[in-house]
C-alpha cells in the first residue's frame, strides 16, 4: 500500500479506507491491523467523527448517571445543581453534556430561590432522620406493659378522650370516641383488663357523608375483630360547604364510637380512679426525673 512506503503520504486515500472499514463494523484494532497504522494519533485523525460500532461499546456503570445528567442539563440545570442531585464530579458532568447547548442564564433572584429551596429540602431530610431516630430510641425505653401500667394508662386515656358527666347532665355512660387505631387498641385492651364482657361492648362508626362509609365499617370491624353486622347504625356527619376538610382520602375511616352497656357502675369507678390519681400526685415527692 502507498502509506507503507511513504508512511501515510496518501492521507486522504487512507482515510477513505479507514472510514469504509469503520462503517462496515470493524473495531479500531481491526482497522489498525488491516491498514498497518501503528500511530494512534494518525488513527484518531483517520477515524475522526466516525462513531464506534455498537458491538464494541462496553457496558458502563455510569451510563444511567450520564443519561440523567443530560436530561437535567436539557432542563436548564447548572453543573452545581446536577452535581448535588447526582453526587458525581463536575468534570464527569462536563464531559457528558459538553455537546449540549448551555442553558439560559437565570435571574439571580430565581437562582437564589432555587438554592434556598435545595438547602431547605436537605434540611427537611436531616430533620426527618433525626425525628425517626428519636422516636425509635424512645420506643425502646418502653418495655412490656404490666397490668398496672395498662390500668393507669387506660384511666388517663378515658378521662382525656371519653365521655364525662356534667353536674347539670348526669348520664354516667362509658362512651369513647377516637379515630386513631392505636388508641382504640389500647382502650379495648384496658376494657378487657377490667373484665368487661365482649357482649357488653357496642360499636358504631361516625363518619363524614362524602367518605366511604361501608369501607370504614369494614376497616373498624377488622381492627376490633367483629362482623360489620354487629355495628350499630352509622352516624353520618353532614358536609359544610364553607369548611375545607383535610381528613380525606383512603386513609380516612372516620371515628369509632365504643359504648359499654350498663356502664353506670364502671363510669363511677373510672371517675373515682381518676380522682385517686390526682390525689396520688399531691402525695408524691417531686424527683424531677422521668
Amino acid at each position: 500500500m502507498t502509506h507503507a512506503h511513504g508512511k501515510y503520504a496518501d492521507f486522504e486515500g487512507l482515510r477513505e479506507q479507514a472510514v469504509a472499514l469503520r462503517r462496515s463494523g470493524l473495531s479500531r484494532r481491526q482497522i489498525r491491523d488491516r491498514l498497518h497504522v501503528d500511530n494512534n494519533d494518525i488513527l484518531n485523525r483517520l477515524l475522526q467523527g466516525e462513531p464506534a460500532p455498537e458491538w464494541t461499546k462496553r457496558p458502563n456503570a455510569k451510563d444511567d448517571l450520564r443519561a440523567r445528567a443530560r436530561e437535567l442539563r436539557l432542563q436548564g440545570w447548572t453543573y452545581d445543581r446536577i452535581q448535588v442531585e447526582l453526587g458525581c464530579s463536575k468534570s464527569s458532568i462536563s464531559l457528558w453534556v459538553r455537546d449540549l447547548p448551555r442553558p439560559e442564564r437565570r435571574d439571580p433572584t430565581e437562582q437564589a430561590k432555587l438554592a434556598a429551596r435545595k438547602r431547605w429540602e436537605h434540611e427537611l431530610a436531616v430533620r426527618d432522620e433525626q425525628r425517626r431516630r428519636t422516636k425509635e430510641a424512645a420506643a425502646l425505653e418502653i418495655e412490656a406493659m404490666s397490668d398496672r401500667d395498662l390500668f393507669i394508662a387506660g384511666v388517663a386515656l378515658y378521662w382525656a378522650e371519653g365521655a364525662k358527666d356534667k353536674p347539670y347532665d348526669r348520664r354516667e355512660n362509658v362512651l369513647f370516641v377516637n379515630s386513631d387505631p392505636g388508641v382504640i387498641g389500647l382502650y379495648l385492651a384496658w376494657l378487657h383488663l377490667l373484665g368487661v364482657e365482649p357482649e357488653r361492648i357496642r360499636y358504631r362508626v361516625m363518619i363524614h357523608m362524602t367518605a366511604d362509609v361501608e369501607g370504614a365499617k369494614r376497616y373498624w370491624a377488622d381492627l376490633v375483630g367483629v362482623e360489620t353486622a354487629c355495628f350499630q347504625k352509622t352516624t353520618i356527619k353532614k358536609h359544610n360547604p364553607k369548611t375545607v376538610r383535610k381528613n380525606v382520602g383512603e386513609a380516612y375511616h372516620g371515628c369509632l364510637v365504643i359504648r359499654v352497656s350498663q356502664g353506670a357502675e364502671l363510669y363511677r369507678r373510672i371517675e373515682g380512679w381518676w380522682a385517686g390519681m390526682l390525689s396520688g400526685i399531691t402525695r408524691r415527692p417531686a424527683s424531677g426525673k422521668v
